[in-house]
């Protein structure tokens, strides 16, 4: 709210005026006393649902966890046929029948892995949901907050207005300069400006929230939020069942249970492999046939695979340490800041609750104590910090959103 404004001797403006003034301020106070019980919950199934991302991921899934049980059997049985005519006539057949089958090992080894593999693949999906649904529920919040806004910037419109109408009505009467009536439309104007800036805010986070709900619109009035929860009393043992809770950091540590498992068969790809057929060659005059046996041995083939492997392990691990390091350094830097944003939302309520300034400045106006200008200006303060607790509330509530993410 931006007045600046010369004494004004109109006493049916001042009253107007001061009425207007008088319903912002009631409208505006109870903008954050009531809650939303179930509202963003009811989004977010809804956006579950819907959402085509969620159902890319569950497909990719599916596919993912084919491939890993792809490739598990024996090759396939190979089958050679041979005809060589003699230059003296009649022809040598040959026939031959074979089936190779890596050491059985490897095989159990091959299936383990391809079994953890596709948990991985599971607890990744939910990781991907996590982190779909928490940009939701910021897109929730956030929308509540500008909602609230744009009602406390339409109820400041409506001031504008009574007070532009007024200087250009005392205009035309010749009890007010052009320059007077100049800076209320310019007031008036900056006032829509603020309103349509908020509500193209407003329309881009419903168009997201749209998206990700698979193209569904998405209707959200509220300018409110759910009370907030109390946080954990104990943050070391509160952070410890977070991870544990969390679908990202199941995700990592069963990425550290398929590489170990990829150790074991890299060491089982080491062991003989094996094949077993018919062979059988044929003249005009005589014949041979039997059994034939082979064994191949991997003296080159599977060079640094294990190391390999074990470098594997390591580096999941190391992302594991990495990640539990970051996580728990974020989860208490995101602690603390909701302490201080609740300790700073009880100091505003508490001023706000003890001090009814709406009512001193109006008493102090009508007594003759404030000028107009006066009035308005304390008034505008008045707003100001009343729009600086809706901030700090929304930044509590995005602040405990990714907080308790691993709920979702």
């Amino acid at each position: 709210m931006r007045i600046r404004i010369n004494n004004i001797k109109d006493n049916a403006m001042i009253r107007r005026t001061v009425s207007c003034l008088a319903m912002c301020l009631s409208a505006v106070m109870p903008l954050f006393a009531g809650n939303t019980d179930g509202q963003f919950r009811k989004i977010l199934d809804e956006i579950e649902r819907n959402s085509t991302t969620l159902a890319v991921y569950g497909k990719s899934t599916e596919a993912q966890k084919i491939g890993n049980r792809t490739g598990l059997a024996p090759e396939n049985p190979e089958i050679e046929l041979g005809y060589l005519p003699g230059i003296h006539g009649g022809a040598r057949k040959d026939i031959g029948i074979s089936q190779s089958f890596d050491f059985p090992t490897l095989y159990s080894r091959k299936g383990k892995l391809a079994d953890a593999q596709n948990v991985s693949a599971d607890l990744q999906l939910s990781s991907r949901r996590m982190d779909l649904l928490l940009e939701a529920e910021r897109c929730c919040i956030e929308l509540v907050f500008n909602n609230a806004l744009a009602a406390l910037y339409s109820r400041q419109l409506d001031n504008a207005k009574a007070v532009a109408d007024a200087y250009e009505r005392k205009f035309r009467h010749g009890d007010a300069t052009r320059i007077e009536c100049n800076k209320a439309a310019l007031n008036l104007t900056n006032m829509e400006n603020e309103l349509k800036k908020v509500n193209l805010e407003r329309r881009q986070l419903l168009s997201r929230l749209t998206i990700l709900n698979g193209g569904v619109p998405v209707e959200m009035a509220d300018t409110s939020y759910n009370p907030v929860r109390q946080l954990p009393s104990d943050f070391r043992a509160w952070v410890l069942d977070a991870e544990t809770a969390n679908p990202a950091f199941a995700y990592l540590r069963q990425e550290i249970e398929v590489a170990k498992k990829g150790v074991g068969v890299s060491k089982a790809m080491g062991l003989p492999k094996f094949s077993v057929g018919y062979a059988g060659e044929f003249t005009p005059d005589e014949g041979w046939q039997g059994v034939k046996l082979g064994v191949s041995i991997p003296l080159w083939e599977n060079r640094n695979r294990v190391k390999h492997a074990r470098a594997e392990v390591a580096a999941a691990e190391q992302a594991m340490d990495d990640a539990r390091l970051q996580y728990s350094a974020r989860l208490e830097f995101l602690f603390e800041q909701c302490r201080e944003l609740a300790g700073n939302i009880s100091r505003y309520e508490s001023v706000f609750e003890k001090n009814s300034n709406d009512e001193l400045l109006y008493r102090a106006f009508t007594g003759g104590e404030l000028s107009l200008l006066d009035y308005l200006l304390e008034l505008e303060y008045y707003f100001n910090s009343y729009e600086k607790l809706m901030q700090t509330q929304r930044d509590l509530r995005l602040a405990l959103a990714e907080l308790y993410a691993y709920e979702l």
